[in-house]
C-alpha cells in the first residue's frame, strides 16, 4: 500500500469540498490546514440563507462577464473567502496556516489570505490573475501546484 502525501491528501479533500459548490460556472473548494490539522473548509456559493445561483441564475453569465473580471458582480463568495469566514465565525485562528485550493486564488482572495496570515498556497488548477501573482511574490508567500485527478464535478470558467 502506498500512503498518500499530505499535499495530495489535503488537495483531494479540497476537491471533495468543491462538490458542495452551487456556482454554475466553476466549483471550487478550499481547506485551511495548520500543523497537519484541518482548521476550516469553504466552497464557492451564495451567503447563508440566500438563494443560490443554481436557483436564481448567474448574474455573470447573464451579463457576459469574462472569468477574472468584475468579481463584485456575483452573489457568491469564493471558496477561500468562505474558509476564512468559517474559521473566524468559530473563533479559529488561521495565522501561520496553509490553504489547499482546487483553483489558484484570485487577487481578492490572495489579499485576504495575506491578511489572514496564511503562509502557503497549494492549488490544483491554474487561474490566470497577474495581480494575484504579483501579490504572492511581494508578500513572499509560498505557492505550489499539486497534481491530483479531480473526482468531483466542476464546470469550466
Amino acid at each position: 500500500m502506498t500512503r498518500k502525501s499530505k499535499d495530495v491528501y489535503f488537495a483531494e479533500i479540497a476537491d471533495l469540498v468543491s462538490s458542495r459548490s452551487t456556482c454554475m460556472r466553476n466549483q471550487v473548494g478550499a481547506v485551511i490546514v495548520k500543523d497537519s490539522q484541518i482548521l476550516s473548509t469553504g466552497y464557492n456559493g451564495a451567503p447563508k440563507k440566500l438563494p443560490h445561483c443554481e436557483d436564481v441564475g448567474c448574474i455573470r453569465q447573464e451579463l457576459g462577464v469574462k472569468p477574472g473580471e468584475r468579481h463584485e458582480l456575483c452573489r457568491g463568495l469564493h471558496a477561500e473567502q468562505n474558509a476564512i469566514i468559517q474559521a473566524a465565525f468559530h473563533g479559529v485562528s488561521v495565522n501561520g496556516g496553509k490553504i489547499y485550493c482546487t483553483t489558484r486564488p484570485c487577487s481578492i482572495c490572495t489579499k485576504m489570505l495575506i491578511n489572514a496570515g496564511i503562509n502557503e498556497i497549494i492549488y490544483i488548477e491554474e487561474y490566470e490573475d497577474e495581480l494575484a501573482a504579483q501579490l504572492v511574490k511581494e508578500a513572499s508567500l509560498s505557492l505550489r501546484r499539486v497534481d491530483i485527478i479531480r473526482k468531483y464535478g466542476r464546470n469550466s470558467k
